[in-house]
């Protein structure tokens, strides 16, 4: 409910209806715009809340202040309301029906010439808009993104309340731990050559509430992380719904939290379908089939192993792949409505842009009356393995396969974009639907090229599936962790695991990723000392409330649903951070700058 002050507005310029013709009303706003008809000025007011036409003729005690005003100037209106004529009627606008003329405008804020323009949105040079923020923020479409954010983070408040989370907060000073990312340090006044860190999760801290009793926790999270920017994420900071959750195994927490993000997702949706029963994909069946552990199920393409039909073939590049080594595989994109030269060549061209030295395809056409293969591998192969692969990928006269060959491991990922590329050409991926899925059974391990080790794959505090049997007994990149994601239109939306809670195998699995005993006792002391008193099973997850909100916004960009976002270079235009510091300030904290590096 909005309070109005008698001093500035009776009605806000959202809040007049043709039910209030005749009535004397006071209204307060920024001029969106001015328009000059023949002499009468009709000014768009716009506030918070909406816009409203305010006229003032020459016969008006205000038209003098009126001709004065400029876009952006904050003013304020007495006036009347009145009818518009029927032609004049602007059903864009809730206020459309009316208008307001002006009896008296007070000039309460004067705007100096615009960098930036409001009106009409047109597209603006990144720097500029953010460095001037609070003007892109009175855009209409950045003004309602913000407005969809804050209603659909109270909205995850209150399904996280009605499912039984209790909201705790926890700290933002605290100490370094290894979330995958350069921490944020804080030097310390009072303990001179000593940091804290600004964290990156609250991983260690919601564990920690589960161990003193609290049997669920969430909160909206600000989380930390000095990495270099990427596209789906901030540079800084973001923020995430964490939660975690006592005495459950990995089904209840997706059966918990299931309804919980697809409710939010129903109640912004603005009708789009929202996938009602999630599917669970295996890792490395999502790999198989997607390429990604992300996929975009809206796309209807799911990759097949053809090898078979390749072994001992005629098409030499493929078989001699397949023979020089077991592990080498040949998998088949199929894609229906690209049955032509010309996609094909496309999708050619597209991978060789991506560094590969093309594409191989076949594709099925009906030339003179006769329904063919057409392409240079089906002459190699023949028309008896062509139909069988045709047979076995369910495709027909227009449509079109293509190939990726190698050692899954090295060409999946160019795989998954071919699917994404061939889809989007032929225009195969449904726009208007929210497709999520979850992603389950992780490894635990991987293998680090570079320094010729095993390292955890992702949470270094999930469970190893096995517990310490598997840790002991099987080759470590075989084992499986419970961790899981949820993913929505290609985008990771949350992430989460069971956690290790027993001293023993939480040790036992850093071993194995080169960290002693010593060394998690000191990195995690916190954390291991309380699991020597009683730990509960537990688990949790977190979603990124700021790719939750650009999905239901539409939006491509991040700063699209972000209040004060920085550039990609991490700078905050606005605020001018970062930024130097006074000599007495580094003093107090015993730090002396060193030279800059020369690159």
């Amino acid at each position: 409910m909005t309070t109005l002050s008698e001093r500035y507005r009776s009605h806000t310029c959202e809040g007049l209806r043709k039910s209030d013709v005749g009535n004397t009303i006071r209204i307060s706003g920024w001029v969106h715009r001015v328009r000059d008809h023949g002499g009468v000025l009709f000014i768009d007011l716009r506030d918070h809340y909406g816009m409203t036409q305010v006229v003032a003729d020459p016969d008006s005690a205000a038209f003098n202040i009126a001709e004065l005003v400029r876009g952006e100037w904050v003013i304020r209106v007495d006036g009347n309301v009145k009818a518009r004529d029927p032609e004049a009627v602007n059903t864009k606008l809730p206020t459309g029906e009316i208008e307001v003329f002006a009896r008296e405008i007070e000039i309460l804020s004067k705007a100096a010439e615009l960098p930036l323009p409001v009106f009409d949105e047109p597209d603006y040079p990144e720097d500029i808009r953010l460095k001037y923020r609070f003007l892109d923020l009175r855009r209409e479409t950045l003004h309602k993104n913000i407005m969809l954010r804050t209603q659909i983070i109270a909205k995850m408040r209150e399904r996280m309340s009605g499912a039984g989370f209790n909201e705790f907060s926890t700290p933002i000073l605290t100490a370094s731990s290894p979330e995958g990312a350069r921490d944020f340090l804080v030097p310390s006044r009072i303990h001179n050559g000593e940091f804290y860190a600004l964290p990156q999760a609250p991983q260690q801290y919601k564990q920690l509430i589960m161990m003193s009793g609290f049997d669920t926790y969430f909160q909206i999270a600000p989380c930390f992380r000095d990495e270099d920017p990427r596209a789906d994420r901030l540079p800084g900071e973001f923020y995430q719904l964490d939660l975690e959750m006592s005495f459950v195994e990995q089904d209840d927490i997706l059966q918990t939290m299931e309804p919980v993000m697809r409710g939010v997702f129903e109640d912004f949706s603005e009708g789009k379908p929202v996938t009602q029963e999630f599917r669970r994909i295996p890792y490395d069946e999502a790999i198989r089939k997607y390429g990604s552990d992300k996929p975009d199920l809206r796309n209807p393409i799911e990759m097949q192993d053809v090898s078979e039909h390749f072994r001992g073939s005629d098409f030499k590049v493929f078989a001699g792949i397949l023979d020089a080594d077991e592990k080498n595989k040949v998998w088949a994109i199929p894609t229906k409505g690209a049955g032509s030269r010309k996609a094909c060549d496309r999708m050619n061209s597209w991978a060789q842009g991506e560094g590969q030295p093309g594409m191989g395809y076949i594709f099925w056409r009906e030339l003179e009356g006769v329904f063919e293969a057409a392409g240079p591998i089906a002459k190699n192969i023949g028309p008896e393995r062509t139909e069988a692969l045709r047979l076995q990928l369910g495709l027909e006269l227009g449509d079109a396969v293509f190939f990726a060959a190698g050692d899954p491991a090295k060409f999946a990922s160019f795989a998954g974009n071919a699917r994404t590329k061939a889809a989007e050409d032929n225009a195969l991926i449904d726009e208007e639907r929210f497709e999520l899925c979850w992603i389950v059974d992780f490894p635990f391990y991987e293998w680090d090229e570079d320094n010729k080790k095993v390292e955890f794959a992702h949470n270094p505090f999930s469970m190893p599936q096995g517990g310490m049997d598997g840790l002991e007994n099987q080759d470590p990149l075989t084992i499986k962790a419970y961790q899981y994601d949820l993913v929505c239109n290609g985008f990771e939306i949350a992430s989460g695991g069971i956690r290790n809670h027993l001293p023993e195998t939480m040790v036992k699995g850093f071993e194995i990723a080169g960290l002693d005993q010593s060394t998690v006792e000191e990195r995690f002391g916190g954390l291991y000392r309380a699991f020597q008193y009683g730990a509960p099973p537990h688990g949790g997850m977190a979603a990124g409330v700021d790719r939750v909100v650009m999905l239901l916004c539409g939006a491509k960009n991040l700063r699209e649903i972000t209040m004060f976002p920085m550039n990609q270079q991490a700078v905050d235009l606005l605020m001018g951070a970062p930024g130097g510091v006074d000599a007495n300030q580094l003093s107090e904290l015993g730090i002396r700058l060193m030279p800059k590096r020369e690159d």
